[in-house]
Protein backbone atom coordinates (compact mmCIF):
# COMPACT_ATOMS: atom_id res chain seq x y z
CA UNK A 1 0.00 0.00 0.00
CA UNK A 2 1.40 3.12 -0.95
CA UNK A 3 1.98 5.70 2.31
CA UNK A 4 2.26 8.67 0.56
CA UNK A 5 -1.05 8.49 -0.75
CA UNK A 6 -2.59 7.31 2.41
CA UNK A 7 -1.05 10.46 4.22
CA UNK A 8 -2.43 12.40 1.29
CA UNK A 9 -5.67 11.21 1.59
CA UNK A 10 -5.34 11.31 5.69
CA UNK A 11 -4.61 15.16 5.36
CA UNK A 12 -7.35 16.17 2.68
CA UNK A 13 -9.76 14.39 4.93
CA UNK A 14 -8.92 16.38 8.02
CA UNK A 15 -9.99 19.59 6.37
CA UNK A 16 -12.99 18.29 4.62
CA UNK A 17 -13.70 17.10 7.83
CA UNK A 18 -13.08 20.60 9.70
CA UNK A 19 -15.03 22.02 6.79
CA UNK A 20 -18.20 19.95 6.74
CA UNK A 21 -18.54 18.08 9.61
CA UNK A 22 -18.33 14.70 10.64
CA UNK A 23 -22.14 13.87 9.26
CA UNK A 24 -21.79 16.20 6.49
CA UNK A 25 -18.76 14.74 5.28
CA UNK A 26 -18.58 12.15 2.56
CA UNK A 27 -16.32 9.44 1.28
CA UNK A 28 -17.24 10.95 -1.95
CA UNK A 29 -16.18 14.31 -1.31
CA UNK A 30 -13.34 12.98 0.02
CA UNK A 31 -12.12 10.72 -2.93
CA UNK A 32 -12.90 13.82 -5.46
CA UNK A 33 -10.45 16.29 -3.49
CA UNK A 34 -8.10 13.68 -3.30
CA UNK A 35 -8.49 13.62 -7.14
CA UNK A 36 -9.82 9.72 -6.47
CA UNK A 37 -12.27 7.34 -7.45
CA UNK A 38 -14.81 6.93 -4.05
CA UNK A 39 -13.86 3.04 -4.83
CA UNK A 40 -10.20 3.69 -4.47
CA UNK A 41 -10.33 5.36 -1.26
CA UNK A 42 -12.05 2.31 0.05
CA UNK A 43 -8.32 0.32 -0.62
CA UNK A 44 -6.87 2.29 2.33
CA UNK A 45 -9.84 2.92 4.73
CA UNK A 46 -12.97 0.48 5.08
CA UNK A 47 -15.39 3.03 6.13
CA UNK A 48 -16.09 6.83 7.13
CA UNK A 49 -15.70 5.63 10.53
CA UNK A 50 -12.24 3.84 9.69
CA UNK A 51 -11.16 7.11 7.94
CA UNK A 52 -12.28 10.08 10.63
CA UNK A 53 -10.69 7.48 13.41
CA UNK A 54 -7.40 7.79 11.73
CA UNK A 55 -7.50 11.59 10.97
CA UNK A 56 -8.47 11.62 14.87
CA UNK A 57 -5.31 9.79 15.93
CA UNK A 58 -3.00 11.66 13.23
CA UNK A 59 -4.30 14.97 14.31
CA UNK A 60 -3.41 14.15 18.03
CA UNK A 61 0.05 12.21 17.46
CA UNK A 62 0.80 15.09 15.57
CA UNK A 63 0.50 17.83 18.35
CA UNK A 64 2.18 15.20 21.16
CA UNK A 65 5.07 14.78 18.81
CA UNK A 66 5.78 18.57 18.46
CA UNK A 67 5.16 19.41 21.79
CA UNK A 68 7.75 16.97 22.76
CA UNK A 69 10.00 18.47 20.36
CA UNK A 70 9.42 21.96 21.35
CA UNK A 71 10.00 20.39 24.98
CA UNK A 72 13.24 19.24 24.33
CA UNK A 73 14.22 22.53 22.53
CA UNK A 74 13.28 24.93 25.63
CA UNK A 75 15.48 22.70 28.11
CA UNK A 76 18.07 22.97 25.67
CA UNK A 77 17.65 27.04 26.43
CA UNK A 78 17.69 26.10 29.87
CA UNK A 79 14.12 27.74 29.96
CA UNK A 80 12.81 28.33 33.71
CA UNK A 81 9.96 25.40 34.37
CA UNK A 82 7.03 27.99 34.73
CA UNK A 83 8.53 29.48 31.22
CA UNK A 84 8.15 26.19 29.86
CA UNK A 85 4.50 25.38 31.12
CA UNK A 86 3.98 28.72 29.70
CA UNK A 87 5.28 27.83 26.51
CA UNK A 88 3.59 24.46 26.49
CA UNK A 89 -0.35 25.73 27.17
CA UNK A 90 0.67 28.50 24.67
CA UNK A 91 1.20 25.99 21.83
CA UNK A 92 -2.02 23.73 23.28
CA UNK A 93 -4.19 26.56 23.19
CA UNK A 94 -3.04 27.16 19.60
CA UNK A 95 -2.95 23.99 18.26
CA UNK A 96 -6.81 23.23 20.01
CA UNK A 97 -7.83 26.10 18.26
CA UNK A 98 -6.78 25.52 14.52
CA UNK A 99 -8.31 21.91 15.10
CA UNK A 100 -10.68 22.53 17.47
CA UNK A 101 -13.35 19.94 15.38
CA UNK A 102 -11.34 17.19 17.02
CA UNK A 103 -10.79 17.86 19.92
CA UNK A 104 -13.84 18.11 21.60
CA UNK A 105 -15.80 14.85 23.19
CA UNK A 106 -17.75 13.93 20.19
CA UNK A 107 -20.72 13.29 22.64
CA UNK A 108 -23.21 14.31 19.87
CA UNK A 109 -21.88 12.19 16.88
CA UNK A 110 -22.57 9.08 15.80
CA UNK A 111 -18.72 7.94 15.59
CA UNK A 112 -18.50 7.23 19.24
CA UNK A 113 -20.18 4.25 19.14
CA UNK A 114 -17.52 3.09 16.64
CA UNK A 115 -15.76 0.55 18.65
CA UNK A 116 -12.06 1.44 16.82
CA UNK A 117 -13.03 4.96 17.50
CA UNK A 118 -13.22 4.56 21.32
CA UNK A 119 -9.93 2.97 21.75
CA UNK A 120 -8.64 5.62 20.21
CA UNK A 121 -10.34 8.18 22.08
CA UNK A 122 -9.44 6.68 25.41
CA UNK A 123 -5.44 6.34 24.13
CA UNK A 124 -5.64 10.10 23.55
CA UNK A 125 -7.13 10.56 26.90
CA UNK A 126 -4.52 8.62 28.81
CA UNK A 127 -2.12 10.74 26.73
CA UNK A 128 -3.14 13.73 27.12
CA UNK A 129 -4.02 13.37 30.88
CA UNK A 130 -0.44 11.77 31.40
CA UNK A 131 1.00 15.08 29.40
CA UNK A 132 -0.43 17.94 31.75
CA UNK A 133 0.13 15.64 34.89
CA UNK A 134 3.95 15.81 33.97
CA UNK A 135 3.63 19.84 32.99
CA UNK A 136 2.38 20.63 36.13
CA UNK A 137 4.55 18.20 38.39
CA UNK A 138 7.59 19.57 36.96
CA UNK A 139 6.59 23.50 37.13
CA UNK A 140 5.62 22.82 40.52
CA UNK A 141 7.75 19.94 42.03
CA UNK A 142 6.66 17.24 44.36
CA UNK A 143 4.68 19.39 46.91
CA UNK A 144 1.76 18.99 44.75
CA UNK A 145 1.57 15.28 44.26
CA UNK A 146 -1.43 15.07 46.11
CA UNK A 147 -3.36 17.74 44.45
CA UNK A 148 -1.55 16.98 41.09
CA UNK A 149 -5.19 15.70 39.49
CA UNK A 150 -7.60 18.22 40.79
CA UNK A 151 -4.44 20.63 39.35
CA UNK A 152 -5.24 18.86 36.08
CA UNK A 153 -8.65 19.07 36.04
CA UNK A 154 -9.44 22.40 36.95
CA UNK A 155 -6.67 23.79 34.24
CA UNK A 156 -8.75 21.55 31.37
CA UNK A 157 -11.82 23.03 32.94
CA UNK A 158 -10.37 26.64 32.07
CA UNK A 159 -8.71 25.19 28.93
CA UNK A 160 -11.71 23.91 27.74
CA UNK A 161 -14.24 27.04 27.76
CA UNK A 162 -11.39 29.93 26.64
CA UNK A 163 -11.09 27.61 23.70
CA UNK A 164 -14.19 27.59 23.46
CA UNK A 165 -14.75 31.51 23.31
CA UNK A 166 -12.17 31.72 20.97
CA UNK A 167 -13.19 29.30 18.72
CA UNK A 168 -16.80 31.84 18.75
CA UNK A 169 -15.02 34.34 18.26
CA UNK A 170 -15.85 36.19 21.42
CA UNK A 171 -12.46 37.14 22.89
CA UNK A 172 -9.83 37.99 20.38
CA UNK A 173 -6.58 37.66 22.80
CA UNK A 174 -2.72 36.13 22.06
CA UNK A 175 -2.48 32.96 22.58
CA UNK A 176 0.53 34.13 24.59
CA UNK A 177 -1.48 36.25 26.37
CA UNK A 178 -4.11 34.02 27.28
CA UNK A 179 -1.76 31.21 28.59
CA UNK A 180 -0.05 34.00 30.91
CA UNK A 181 -3.25 34.85 32.48
CA UNK A 182 -3.83 30.78 32.85
CA UNK A 183 -0.81 30.96 34.25
CA UNK A 184 -1.51 32.88 36.74
CA UNK A 185 -4.56 31.89 37.55
CA UNK A 186 -3.49 27.82 38.43
CA UNK A 187 -0.21 29.45 40.20
CA UNK A 188 -2.95 30.82 42.46
CA UNK A 189 -4.91 28.08 42.67
CA UNK A 190 -1.71 25.85 43.48
CA UNK A 191 -0.50 28.66 46.42
CA UNK A 192 -4.05 28.35 47.59
CA UNK A 193 -4.30 24.48 48.14
CA UNK A 194 -0.61 24.71 49.57
CA UNK A 195 -1.03 27.17 51.92
CA UNK A 196 -4.71 25.83 53.43
CA UNK A 197 -3.78 22.39 53.22
CA UNK A 198 -6.96 21.55 52.14
CA UNK A 199 -7.99 17.98 51.50
CA UNK A 200 -7.66 16.62 47.56
CA UNK A 201 -10.82 15.28 45.68
CA UNK A 202 -9.50 13.50 42.61
CA UNK A 203 -7.41 10.47 42.25
CA UNK A 204 -5.61 8.85 39.56
CA UNK A 205 -7.97 6.25 39.67
CA UNK A 206 -10.82 8.68 38.98
CA UNK A 207 -10.04 11.04 36.16
CA UNK A 208 -9.90 8.10 33.32
CA UNK A 209 -13.43 8.25 33.33
CA UNK A 210 -15.72 9.85 30.83
CA UNK A 211 -18.99 9.76 28.92
CA UNK A 212 -17.01 7.12 26.34
CA UNK A 213 -15.27 5.45 29.58
CA UNK A 214 -17.74 4.96 31.99
CA UNK A 215 -17.05 4.38 35.87
CA UNK A 216 -16.44 0.30 36.62
CA UNK A 217 -17.97 -1.06 39.87
CA UNK A 218 -15.54 -1.45 41.91
CA UNK A 219 -14.39 2.29 41.18
CA UNK A 220 -18.04 3.61 41.47
CA UNK A 221 -18.51 1.60 45.39
CA UNK A 222 -15.39 3.31 46.41
CA UNK A 223 -16.82 6.48 45.67
CA UNK A 224 -19.71 5.85 47.55
CA UNK A 225 -17.87 4.41 50.66
CA UNK A 226 -16.16 7.72 50.36
CA UNK A 227 -19.46 9.89 49.85
CA UNK A 228 -21.26 8.08 53.45
CA UNK A 229 -18.31 8.84 54.76
CA UNK A 230 -18.48 12.62 54.34
CA UNK A 231 -22.01 11.97 54.99
CA UNK A 232 -20.66 10.81 58.50
CA UNK A 233 -18.67 13.50 59.48
CA UNK A 234 -22.06 15.96 58.28
CA UNK A 235 -24.46 14.13 60.72
CA UNK A 236 -21.57 14.30 64.06
CA UNK A 237 -21.77 18.44 63.41
CA UNK A 238 -25.20 18.46 63.46
CA UNK A 239 -27.07 20.44 66.54
CA UNK A 240 -28.90 17.14 67.91
CA UNK A 241 -28.82 15.64 70.86
CA UNK A 242 -26.41 12.29 70.94
CA UNK A 243 -28.51 9.69 70.78
CA UNK A 244 -30.54 11.11 67.77
CA UNK A 245 -27.19 11.86 66.07
CA UNK A 246 -25.94 8.14 66.84
CA UNK A 247 -29.02 6.33 65.71
CA UNK A 248 -28.44 8.24 62.29
CA UNK A 249 -24.60 7.24 62.53
CA UNK A 250 -26.18 3.39 62.85
CA UNK A 251 -28.60 3.97 60.19
CA UNK A 252 -25.69 4.96 57.85
CA UNK A 253 -23.49 1.99 58.84
CA UNK A 254 -26.36 -0.70 58.04
CA UNK A 255 -26.90 1.00 55.08
CA UNK A 256 -23.15 0.80 53.97
CA UNK A 257 -23.71 -2.81 54.91
CA UNK A 258 -26.27 -3.31 52.69
CA UNK A 259 -24.47 -1.27 49.89
CA UNK A 260 -21.41 -3.57 50.01
CA UNK A 261 -23.64 -6.36 49.49
CA UNK A 262 -23.11 -8.19 45.72
CA UNK A 263 -26.22 -7.44 45.20
CA UNK A 264 -28.19 -5.22 47.56
CA UNK A 265 -31.67 -5.49 48.41
CA UNK A 266 -32.98 -2.18 47.05
CA UNK A 267 -36.34 -1.64 49.34
CA UNK A 268 -33.79 -1.67 52.72
CA UNK A 269 -31.64 0.93 50.63
CA UNK A 270 -34.99 2.64 50.15
CA UNK A 271 -36.08 2.65 53.62
CA UNK A 272 -32.37 3.71 55.02
CA UNK A 273 -32.19 6.69 52.86
CA UNK A 274 -35.82 7.45 53.56
CA UNK A 275 -35.24 7.36 57.10
CA UNK A 276 -32.42 9.63 56.75
CA UNK A 277 -34.38 12.52 54.76
CA UNK A 278 -36.08 13.14 57.43
CA UNK A 279 -33.57 15.41 58.82
CA UNK A 280 -33.81 18.30 56.68
CA UNK A 281 -29.99 18.98 56.91
CA UNK A 282 -29.52 15.81 55.23
CA UNK A 283 -31.59 16.00 52.37
CA UNK A 284 -29.13 17.28 49.66
CA UNK A 285 -26.68 14.13 50.86
CA UNK A 286 -29.24 11.93 50.32
CA UNK A 287 -30.65 12.97 46.86
CA UNK A 288 -26.79 13.18 45.81
CA UNK A 289 -26.58 9.49 47.31
CA UNK A 290 -29.11 8.29 45.38
CA UNK A 291 -27.77 10.34 42.29
CA UNK A 292 -24.54 7.79 42.83
CA UNK A 293 -26.58 4.81 43.40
Amino acid sequence: MDDGKKQQILQIAMEVFKEKGYTAASMQEIAEACGMAKGSIYKYFPSKEDLFTEVFVACHQAMFDQAREMDIASRAYNLPPKERLRQNIQFQLQYMLENYFFMFEFKELPIKENEKFIVAWKKKRVTLLTWHKDCFLEAYGTRIESYVWDIVTIFRGILREYLSHSVQKVIALPMSDLAGFIVERIDAIVNDMLQSSTKPILRETHVYFNDLNPVDAQTQQQSVRDFLYSFTIKVQELAKPEPIRRELLDVIGLLQKELDQEAPNQTLVHVFTTYLETVPELRPFVRQLNLLL
